[in-house]
């Protein structure tokens, strides 16, 4: 069994008599491997060497910041297939998914790499004679970066690679459901020139690590992922120092479906989003309003969509789903199935929790119809492979419906009527609106959510912006110099 240590200040901290926390393939219920349970020293240790490190890292110019980039984004891509089979192994993707995602990981190291030289401040013209106005965009500092459990490796790119070409030094938290991609990462950041102290990883409970990040002094932003409730805690950590959050939170995205949508295109755009990772996206589709005109049919086709995917193991086979990443997520997910049963809704395929042979956190794919607007599975974010389908009659409804939810990340639309397009895009109140395609955003983007969504966000121009502080200099000058 693998055992994984702290990595702090360029160095893997040996464990000794350190307590340890058991790495569980969901896929198997096996005990795969054992992380460290930082203290609230160890991560003050590596707050301390992130802290020292930027103090240089941060004069660099950014083209030479690109080139650490690059050479791990080098290493990451030698290494694709150990990532990506680890990060099967440890949250039960299907392989070919988990394969794209370390394909991610290192694109989205080279992507910011390539913005080393897009990093821009401002003139800006004075009320004063003889006066410049100069916003410069410098470094913020320590950027404490917790990660979520869903996407374990593309996550490090979004919190180490911006940062990084900002100028920023990083302390990653990794979940505790899947550290193990997050420590072979630290083991490529050791073997490469990165100068020490410029990326460390520290794992543990979110009570003791998280609560340790967001109240270190020392640190200037918390660039978190993860839960809506685990997103408020940290503000109120980061409170005590007045310490910048970046949160993306939960979600509950809803899809609109048209009358006129083109509809086995529309079908298989839904599926995929709600699909893929097995339902444990942040952006999936996560709650269905259907005209009536066509919501029979749509009902129809989407029933049998869902009746032809296949789960089981990642490494086991080409599957369309893996397991729940654990129990307690396929416990939640079943509760909401059965809450709307007993709210009035139908279980049209699916519904129930499985394993394969004995073992697992699997649960079927699951349409659930004949679902109103107030029922808890419509509220609540499933995060799992569940529809749960509304129907609805005019398009003032549907917003209306779609706009009325604590979340605010992302949304869909399927029309082939521009007039409704443009009302969707100005009236629906989303950080992030898709139009007859999936659910999925581009590294150029800005992945943003409202509302109990989140705080800033993350990719593109303005994702960099959250890493970055603001510096404005007053320059005052004289004409009448001498030798002028």
């Amino acid at each position: 069994m693998k055992q994984y240590e702290l990595f702090i200040n360029g160095e893997f901290v040996p464990n000794g008599d350190r307590e340890m926390l058991d790495v569980i393939n969901p896929a198997t219920e096996e005990v795969i491997s054992q992380v460290p349970k930082a203290t609230k020293a160890d991560v003050d240790a590596a707050v301390d060497a992130a802290f020292e490190a930027q103090k240089s890292w941060g004069k660099l110019p950014a083209i030479q910041r690109a080139n650490y980039l690059m050479e791990l984004a080098g290493l990451v891509r030698e290494n694709r297939e150990l990532f990506a089979r680890t990060n099967t192994e440890e949250m039960g993707k299907p392989l070919a998914q988990s394969m794209d995602e370390a394909g991610w990981l290192g694109d989205y190291i080279q992507y910011f790499a390539a913005m080393a030289r897009h990093i821009k401040g401002e003139i800006i013209p004075s009320d004063r004679p003889n006066e410049n106005i100069f916003l410069y965009k410098m470094p913020i500092g320590v950027v404490a970066g917790i990660m979520p459990w869903n996407f374990p490796l593309f996550l490090i790119g979004r919190k180490v690679a911006p940062a990084l070409i900002a100028g920023d030094t990083v302390v990653l938290k990794p979940s505790s459901d899947s550290p193990n991609g997050c420590y072979e990462f630290a083991k490529l950041v050791a073997k490469s020139s990165l100068p020490k102290g410029v990326i460390n990883v520290v794992s543990g409970s979110g009570s003791v690590v998280g609560d340790a990040l967001s109240g270190n002094p020392k640190v200037s932003l918390i660039s978190m992922t993860g839960s809506t409730g685990a997103g408020k805690k940290i503000m109120k950590k980061a409170a005590d120092n007045v310490t910048k959050v970046s949160l993306e939170l939960g979600g509950k995205a809803p899809v609109i479906v048209m009358n006129d949508c083109k509809l086995d295109e529309t079908v298989e755009h839904v599926y995929n989003s709600r699909i893929i990772n097995s339902g444990q996206v942040c952006n999936a589709a996560e709650r269905i309003y259907v005209q009536e005109g066509i919501a029979d049919k749509f009902i129809e086709k989407i029933i049998a969509r869902f009746q032809k995917a296949t789960y089981g193991p990642g490494l086991g086979g080409d599957f369309d789903l893996g397991p729940m990443v654990n129990k307690a997520q396929q416990e939640h997910v079943d509760e909401l199935v059965q809450s709307a049963i007993k709210e009035g809704a139908k279980v049209r395929c699916g519904g129930k929790k499985a394993t394969v042979d004995g073992k697992g956190f699997y649960y079927e794919p699951t349409v659930v119809t004949d679902c109103t607007h107030d029922m808890t599975i419509m509220k609540e974010e499933i995060f799992g492979p569940v529809l749960p389908i509304s129907t609805f009659k005019t398009l003032d409804e549907a917003i209306e419906k779609a706009n009325d939810c604590v979340f605010g990340l992302t949304s869909s639309i399927y029309t082939q009527d521009f007039d409704v397009v443009m009302r969707a895009l100005n009236e629906i109140k989303f950080g992030e609106t898709y139009v007859n395609r999936e659910h999925f955003e581009a590294f150029q983007g800005f992945h943003q959510g409202v509302r109990q969504s989140g705080l800033g966000g993350d990719d593109g121009e303005h994702g960099l912006d959250e890493f970055m502080e603001t510096h404005i200099c007053y320059v005052d000058y004289d004409l009448k110099a001498p030798g002028k």
